[in-house]
């Protein structure tokens, strides 16, 4: 028996028409879609604050749409998406109608909760010390309010709803890879315990989370690619019982999928390649051997594993008040030394209206006459990050001659999430799975 998991999506604002090109030009069993990532879970929370329905990824739900002529026609396909994000029940619901609109009511849809411990850090910092992984600070020190804080669960979970017949699973926060372990491991029966299999299925995952980054995207090659790269193939992966993965893409679609295009995938933000640390295994990469057997497809095969450990990492954001940016372009034989001058005035000018800014940011891009200035600044006071925008326009009277870029209007003031990364007992967190026809959730 082959499993074939293609990936559709890399992140929140990936290629819409891509899902549907992938199962509609290739044989696939599951489709994962992937779109999570630290700061788009700070997004998603920003989201849910203004609206408690909101906090998942739209995007979804014009891929499932796409989709729905799909799953009418291959009753095998099954969907795997972290899209629901901090609110995977909503995304659910929003989910469900549609497919009861199209007449797939009886669909059923699997729901992980669990991940979201922003209400419980309280009860939880009591027996946790959620100290700051990059600067060892004890969490007991943030004063800041927190905005959230998520686990990322492993593939348990969603092999308890495959289990349980889902034939869409939607979770919240977990690791990327989990999303094709958990088919592979549903599939091939696999003990939670096996750790070269798990680490086998944790390298696929790998390789194809980040969509069309394995198939030429993104690559140090990539002008070898650019003539076809409109029409790139997203991933498929012909997984094997062993743990053996062929990867792949769809024929007659762009980019390419060679040893090097997943070999840069392979080592993409990976840390310590002897020690990827995953909520399922702790994968060894170095044992991990490819061979290009030449029409787009590489066995990829030797991934080791061993025993995960026992805490959770947690994605936690705080915020940590206001920033904007403003841009301006400026042009003239010395174009350098009239943008410094204008950022110059900027920051000046807001210091005479009583804020001296916790920080600022000044860039000059460019050259040969032409010069983008950018000037950043972050403060914990909105009133000041505000004044600071209001200083740009000002320049077109009262600056340098040679300035342009005003019609865009002020910089936009934005609330600042800050990343705190923090580790949490897996004996704290209880995820919980819910399986049900699409009918009996909205």
């Amino acid at each position: 028996m082959t499993l074939r998991v293609a990936n559709g999506a890399g992140f929140l604002g990936d290629n819409l028409d891509a899902p549907r090109r992938l199962v509609e030009t290739a044989e696939v069993d599951v489709l994962t879609l992937e779109y999570l990532a630290e700061l788009t879970m700070s997004i998603l929370a920003r989201q849910r604050e203004k609206n408690p329905q909101a906090g998942y990824a739209q995007d979804f739900r014009a891929v499932l749409t796409s989709l729905l002529p799909v799953l009418q026609a291959q009753p095998q396909l099954k969907i795997v998406t972290n899209a629901g994000g901090m609110n995977p029940l909503a995304c659910a619901a929003a989910a469900a109608r549609s497919l009861a609109n199209a007449g797939l009511g009886d669909v059923a849809i699997g729901v992980i909760t669990g991940d979201d411990l922003a209400a419980e850090l309280p009860r939880l910092a009591q027996q946790c010390a959620f100290e700051n992984l990059d600067t060892q600070q004890p969490f007991a020190e943030l004063a800041a309010p927190v905005v959230s804080a998520n686990a990322y669960l492993g593939s348990r979970p969603l092999v308890e709803a495959l289990a349980g017949d889902a034939r869409i699973v939607i979770t919240g926060r977990v690791a990327d890879a989990a999303l094709t372990v958990a088919p592979a491991m549903h599939a091939f029966a696999t003990a939670n315990d096996d750790w070269d299999r798990l680490a086998a299925f944790t390298v696929t995952g790998h390789l194809i989370e980040c969509g069309a980054q394995v198939t030429g995207g993104y690559s140090t090659n990539w002008a070898q690619y650019a003539a076809n790269m409109s029409n790139i193939g997203y991933p498929i992966a012909e997984i094997e019982a062993s743990g053996e993965t062929i990867i792949t893409k769809p024929r007659n679609s762009g980019g390419a999928v060679n040893r090097r295009t997943v070999a840069e995938q392979l080592t993409y933000e990976i840390g310590d390649p002897a020690h990827y640390l995953s909520p399922d295994v702790d994968a060894d990469f170095t044992t991990v051997t490819l061979a290009d057997l030449g029409d787009d497809r590489v066995r990829v095969r030797g991934a080791t594993g061993r025993p995960a450990s026992d805490s959770y990492k947690v994605s936690l954001a705080y915020r940590d008040g206001y920033m904007a940016a403003g841009e301006l372009l400026v042009t003239g034989h010395d174009a350098s030394s009239k943008a410094q001058a204008s950022a110059e005035l900027v920051l000046a000018r807001v210091r005479a209206a009583g804020y001296e800014l916790a920080r600022t940011h000044v860039e000059r891009l460019g050259g040969d006459g032409q010069i983008v200035l950018r000037v950043a600044a972050h403060d914990p006071r909105c009133e000041a990050v505000e004044r600071f925008t209001r200083e740009f326009a000002p320049l077109i009277t009262s600056g340098p001659a040679g300035l342009a870029g005003y019609a865009a209007g002020r910089p936009v003031v934005r609330p600042v999430y800050a990343y705190w990364p923090t580790l949490v007992p897996k004996a704290l967190v209880a995820p919980v799975v819910e399986v049900r026809p699409a009918r009996d959730w909205f």
